[in-house]
């Protein structure tokens, strides 16, 4: 699998000279994420847009913020949507699979560039790095990005220790079951960038399960060698906590699971339950927490055109008939 460091793609207007006709779009899916969108979106539009035409648009697809995300995206220069707004026939699911897969229907772009919203180190190398391999190279579809992961402990930062649901539950299951995916050095790494034409054929899992999901299924197609990494150095983001982590360990779980079956690889013989059980223990008490997750899927975009043109789109179960 080929790697890339960001700096092979420092010289932008080479690349805006590569990309020609084609359109970039970058998204971000948000909620909640007011201290950190503003710096990212003007970050893009300053030394992307603005200073060198590589990026023609920013789009943010939020889930429904408290904060002001939404006022500090819009005055940074980024298109807002509401996910509930887009493509209102396919209704309205929680997470952020279904932000990404509601950016395929307003995006613009023939390179969809997919950046996660609370990046505090972010620099024009996020997006460079990861469409800079598109642009140069037509056997390339998929970018993934890789990276030192700090972790907050004990009121200091340690340079390693993120990404604790890859190293636990994701390297381990893909080792045993998709080893031809191995070789990703971050598969639940929130920035990449593919082409249209291919984000229109891949599923998405409406919660944390997404990036995982892509990787499989293009492995399964025999896809995985058109996938690329890049080197984005450093990211530095907020630590989620363990009870956060579980959920999302959860979920992900369900969508490989999900996929092991369609597989054929192993097999299932009851239905995944979608409760996931948990207790917070404190100095007084131990509390119960239960929050379902089912981690249900959206069509690949193609897909979903076609059954809604036709007449085949159950708006109930948000599925294809």
């Amino acid at each position: 699998m080929r790697r890339f460091h960001h700096e092979q793609f420092s010289d932008v207007r080479a690349l805006v000279d590569l990309k020609g006709a084609q359109r970039i779009s970058v998204c971000i899916p948000t909620l909640n994420e007011a201290p950190t969108i503003g710096d990212i979106v003007r970050s893009v539009r300053r030394d992307l847009m603005e200073a060198v035409p590589l990026v023609d648009e920013i789009r943010v697809i939020d889930s429904g913020s408290s904060d002001a995300t939404l006022h500090v995206a819009a005055e940074a220069g980024a298109m807002v949507h509401r996910s509930s707004e887009i493509a209102a026939e396919a209704g309205d699911l929680p997470g952020k699979g279904e932000n990404l897969w509601k950016a395929l229907h307003v995006a613009e772009g023939d390179i969809l560039c997919y950046l996660d919203a609370d990046i505090s180190n972010f620099h024009p190398g996020f997006v460079t790095g990861l469409t800079g391999p598109l642009l140069t190279d037509d056997g390339i579809d998929y970018v993934k990005a890789f990276y030192e992961r700090p972790i907050s402990h004990g009121g200091g930062i340690e340079s390693q220790g993120g990404g604790r649901v890859s190293e636990i539950l994701v390297r381990p299951l893909i080792s045993m079951f998709y080893p031809e995916l191995t070789d990703v050095l971050q598969p639940l790494a929130g920035e990449y960038a593919a082409r249209r034409e291919l984000l229109e054929t891949l599923r998405f899992p409406t919660g944390y399960g997404v990036e995982i999901a892509h990787l499989i299924d293009l492995a399964v197609r025999g896809q995985a060698t058109r996938i690329a990494q890049t080197d984005l150095v450093k990211r530095v983001h907020r630590n989620r906590s363990e009870g956060d982590l579980g959920d999302t360990a959860f979920a992900i779980l369900r969508v490989i699971l999900r996929r092991l079956e369609r597989d054929g690889r192993i097999s299932l013989h009851q239905p995944l339950p979608d409760v996931h059980r948990r207790w917070l223990i404190d100095a007084v008490s131990v509390t119960a927490v239960e929050r379902r997750i089912p981690e249900p899927e959206r069509p690949a975009l193609l897909e979903f055109l076609d059954a809604a043109s036709a007449g085949r789109w159950n708006e109930a179960t948000h599925e294809c008939f």
